[in-house]
């Protein structure tokens, strides 16, 4: 097989198909089940676009209602993960908390099946499964970032919607309405994004007829990479070492001639700009009023005029989200974890899709190893065997 046949990365080549999301080519959008995701965020509720994502269709008044009532009695965080997360280390990667409280969820809810096969459970139990997790992850999040600082669990409200309570549970007050607002938007922007890393992966596990939070887990682990999940913890790590704008020039040369990847940047699907941008950038704009931080947003359109206007490539979601968290109060560690609360949406979404009209995912390789050889051509080193037949004299 020629080189130039091998696709690396997987790049360009068509997988399977799909009816979650696309981007499509002539207007530059995501599309989430068609709607385009900048007038979910625009008008929808975190709650709404979840559903859309399950079941096809944006949820009635009647749907809608009945869909959080569920999601709200599900939300608490229970004793078994609670004590799960407790017994890691402080200093565990909040990526790792995550993980380990889905991988204890789904051991709980198998417990007792004695069948590999009965663990992957009916299109029904997996669409319960799937707003189980959905509900729970918040608490598992927030309760991370807030053990790292000393701090107890907060019990959720009943009376407040997913983004607002998500808020509540990690900084135990009230959101201010435009904080909730920049929140909610930025979790719908990251809820799906087609076959990225983390979600092939989701698949790759659910074609061996695993079970959904086997999938997860893996899913999540694949998220932790900073090629992947972690670009916007390292968006917040490049502005904390510029400082401020008017160290960008300087450090932007020293990151260049270092041919540093940059991240927060590019994007394998997105030639002409990630089209989530704009609307998570309106976003943190509203934050910056909101806190009064312009030296955020200086420090941010300088480096992105810069590095635009030096290599040609633009910001992806990382970019915005970054500071908008950070503003928000959350912790560097904590960014990608909040990924996970998004993105299981679409993850979830994705194995659904996968159990449904199920191929094991079992792609060829091309072997560029040593050629045919036989054992009778190997010649090992006899002093090396002489020494293992007589430990007593190679210990004296």
């Amino acid at each position: 097989m020629a080189d130039n046949d091998i696709k690396k990365g997987l790049a360009g080549v068509v997988a399977d198909v799909t009816a979650i999301s696309k981007v499509n080519p002539e207007t530059n959008s995501l599309l989430y089940r068609g709607y385009p995701v900048q007038e979910l965020a625009a008008t929808q509720s975190f709650e709404a676009v979840a559903y859309l994502l399950w079941h096809g269709e944006l949820p009635s008044a009647a749907q809608l209602a009945e869909f959080r009532a569920i999601e709200r009695a599900h939300r608490a965080l229970t004793a078994e993960v609670k004590t799960a997360i407790d017994a890691l280390p402080l200093d565990s990667h909040p990526m790792d908390e995550v993980r380990t409280a889905v991988s204890v969820i789904g051991a709980i809810e198998t417990a007792g099946v004695g069948n590999v096969l009965d663990a992957v459970g009916t299109p029904e139990q997996n669409l319960q499964r799937s707003l189980q997790l959905f509900a729970a992850l918040p608490a598992i999040v927030s309760y991370g970032q807030r053990r790292r600082r000393g701090l107890e669990a907060v019990e959720s409200r009943d009376d407040l919607d997913y983004a607002a309570n998500f808020l509540w549970l990690t900084f135990g007050e009230e959101p201010d309405a435009v904080v909730v607002d920049a929140f909610n938007r930025s979790m719908i922007l990251y809820a799906e994004h087609s076959f990225n890393a983390s979600t092939f992966t989701a698949r790759v596990i659910t074609s061996t007829l695993s079970d959904m939070y086997s999938a997860v887990v893996g899913a999540i682990g694949a998220l932790k990479g900073p090629l992947h999940g972690g670009a916007n913890e390292a968006v917040m790590h490049v502005f904390d070492e510029i400082g401020s704008a008017s160290e960008v020039s300087g450090w932007l040369d020293t990151a260049l001639a270092e041919k540093r990847k940059i991240m927060g940047f590019g994007h394998r699907v997105y030639k002409r700009g990630d089209s989530r941008v704009p609307t998570m950038k309106a976003a943190l704009d509203t934050l910056v009023a909101h806190y009064d931080r312009p030296d955020v947003a200086e420090l941010y359109d300088t480096l992105e005029s810069e590095f635009v206007s030096r290599k040609g490539i633009y910001p992806n979601l990382d970019y915005p989200s970054g500071p908008a968290y950070n503003l928000i109060g959350y912790d560097t560690l904590t960014f990608t974890p909040l990924f996970i609360a998004a993105r299981i949406t679409g993850w979830t979404a994705h194995i659904l899709e996968q159990q449904a009209s199920n191929a094991l995912i079992r792609p060829l390789s091309a072997y560029n190893g040593p050629d045919e050889r036989h054992i009778e051509e190997y010649e090992p080193d006899t002093a090396a065997i002489d020494v293992q037949e007589r430990p007593e004299e190679a210990a004296g």
